[in-house]
């Protein structure tokens, strides 16, 4: 299928065909001279390895111009038109020759028909032109072929945010058969999930933090996937139990609001914090909910965890110390599940964003005490600390300390009511351990290498969370994102609404999930290896337990021959 003319406007900037082209209902139904080529297997592979090469060629001058600094590039010749000799920005190379040539002087197309060759490309963007059709074609296995070409010159250069080793190549998913049949199997469930929260009494906390769980893609995807069966579950008093109870209803046929009782029940049992009538801070409430669901499910241990909780929000701060004096720098990495942001001094920024508060939470700042340097062994105001991110969790959760508590300094507790601009994607790179290295003592770098493409650092906005009125009297509501739709969530009450209603509302909490997750090939998920070793331990039990009855009737049998012996 060929681009329409806006869209080919957009590539190119402005509406330009070859000679004689025009929209006909050939380029509508597809064109069948591609098909041809592909149809024969030698020159499918000539045209496919033609293709891949000019692909791969632009791909990789992008990389090394991301990857490598100004001062150390190379300098390369810039490609040019074969007939005008003008230079090229955008060149289209034939597919069945060395020739490339300008697309705005016409040179690429006159060369197809005087050659007779019937393919070229834009290196840019992969869009093939068939000089037969006289059009642009769209082929989905041309496509598919442009994407792997693209990921597999990313795989060579992406490394990990830590760990100097390259991206793990990307397998695409085939199911076995018994897979297979599994699927056909499964019952398929209503596409709801927007379903509202009875109040049980103060309880507007517990219904926000519920609904961002609810609409985080990874513990969706965990809890739907059956990966905790409360019924087979043996905890007493179970947080992950009552989170898959939690999604059995919210994606049930059921539309009428969900009161959470058990779930209210079981937090109030287990974590004297939260328990009473009270009001309760929704944040407070988040991070007690992670580690319960943390000390409950399957995978949990207390070094390097790979339960659901670690696997979605765990990431780790380094914290860097340099003392001026002697230039000695000590770092100290600590896990976080959260980042809290202060809102407090906004500095030489007109208006408050998420943005701004991270360049302040990652700038380098004085130690206001007295700091003893491990090297020159004397103690010193010299001493400057920065934070970092060193690794970025699938999902990142922001907190803004809107609420001050009672101080010696302060009388009265109050809420900080400061509006803050926050966007629907951001970039976490600059904020990153790898960034800061890079800067140096400076806050605003001239260049910054970010290793991989930008999708590794992108991050998208799902769920907020806000806080109305004040601290003794507020009241939460939330919005979040359902498939390509916004909803605002007041409890039982559940309504439709927009993104600029959602990205201009009062943020106390912000959810942003990662937009490309990594992975580790090779290994089996975290879930199957628990389930495994549960099966192991079930079967060591049977075992003992025949063990000990045998023992037993064995026991018995000793007695009643030594009675039978004795009479």
């Amino acid at each position: 299928m060929s681009t329409s003319d806006g869209a080919q406007s957009a590539l190119f900037g402005e509406d330009r065909r070859l000679p004689g082209t025009s929209t006909g209902a050939g380029a509508d139904t597809g064109c069948t001279h591609i098909v041809a080529v592909l149809g024969d297997p030698s020159a499918a592979t000539a045209f496919k390895t033609k293709y891949k090469t000019v692909v791969a060629w632009h791909a990789q001058k992008i990389q090394d111009a991301i990857s490598t600094p100004p001062a150390k590039r190379r300098r390369i010749a810039v490609p040019s038109c074969d007939t005008c000799h003008r230079t090229l920005s955008r060149p289209f190379a034939c597919l069945s020759c060395s020739f490339a040539g300008c697309w705005t002087g016409e040179h690429i197309a006159s060369h197809l028909i005087e050659s007779g060759h019937p393919f070229c490309v834009d290196t840019k963007s992969g869009s093939l032109f068939c000089a037969e059709c006289e059009n642009f074609i769209y082929d989905a296995e041309i496509d598919d072929f442009h994407l792997s070409t693209i990921l597999f010159v990313e795989e060579k250069q992406s490394h990990f945010q830590v760990a100097k080793r390259i991206r793990e190549p990307y397998q695409p998913w085939t199911p076995t058969a018994s897979e297979v049949a599994s699927l056909k199997a499964a019952s398929i469930l209503p596409c709801q999930g927007r379903r509202g929260l009875l109040n049980l009494g103060q309880t507007c906390f517990l219904n926000v933090v519920l609904q961002s769980f609810i609409h985080n893609p990874l513990l969706r995807n965990y809890f739907l996937s059956d990966r905790h069966n409360h019924r087979l579950c043996k905890h007493t008093d179970c947080v992950c139990c009552e989170m898959d109870q939690l999604f059995t209803e919210i994606y049930s046929t059921s539309t009428a609001p969900f009161g959470p009782t058990s779930f209210l029940a079981t937090m109030w049992k287990v974590s004297a914090e939260v328990s009473g009538y009270a009001q309760q801070d929704a944040h407070e409430f988040f991070i007690t909910a992670l580690n319960q669901i943390h000390e409950t499910c399957r995978g949990s241990t207390s070094i390097s965890c790979n339960c659901i909780v670690h696997q979605t929000f765990a990431g780790s701060l380094q914290s860097e110390v340099t003392c001026e004096r002697c230039g000695n720098v000590s770092h100290a990495v600590d896990p976080v599940l959260d980042i809290s942001l202060e809102l407090r001094d906004p500095g030489t920024e007109k208006q408050t964003t998420l943005a701004g508060c991270l360049r302040r939470y990652t700038k380098p700042e004085k130690l206001g005490k007295e700091y003893t340097c491990k090297k020159c062994a004397k103690p010193t105001h010299e001493a400057v600390k920065r934070l970092s991110i060193r690794k970025l969790p699938p999902v990142l959760s922001f907190q803004f300390k809107r609420f001050e508590h009672k101080t010696v300094s302060k009388s009265t507790p109050q809420k900080i009511d400061t509006p803050v601009l926050f966007p629907l994607t951001i970039n976490m790179a600059p904020y990153t351990t790898l960034a800061a290295k890079l800067q140096g003592k400076d806050s605003e770098p001239t260049y910054v290498l970010y290793p991989g493409p930008d999708a590794m650092y992108e991050y998208d906005l799902f769920a907020v969370i806000n806080h109305e009125g004040q601290m003794e009297n507020g009241h939460y509501t939330n919005f979040a994102r359902l498939q390509d739709e916004w909803y605002r969530f007041d409890d039982d009450k559940v309504t439709l609404s927009s993104l600029g209603a959602c990205l201009s509302s009062n943020a106390y909490m912000c959810f942003y999930v990662k937009r490309h997750l990594e992975y580790k090939p090779h290994m089996k998920p975290t879930y199957r290896v628990a389930r495994d070793k549960d099966i192991v331990k079930e079967e060591q039990e049977k075992m003992r337990e025949k063990a000990r009855v045998k023992d037993v009737d064995r026991e018995v049998d000793d007695a009643l021959m030594a009675t039978i012996a004795g009479d």
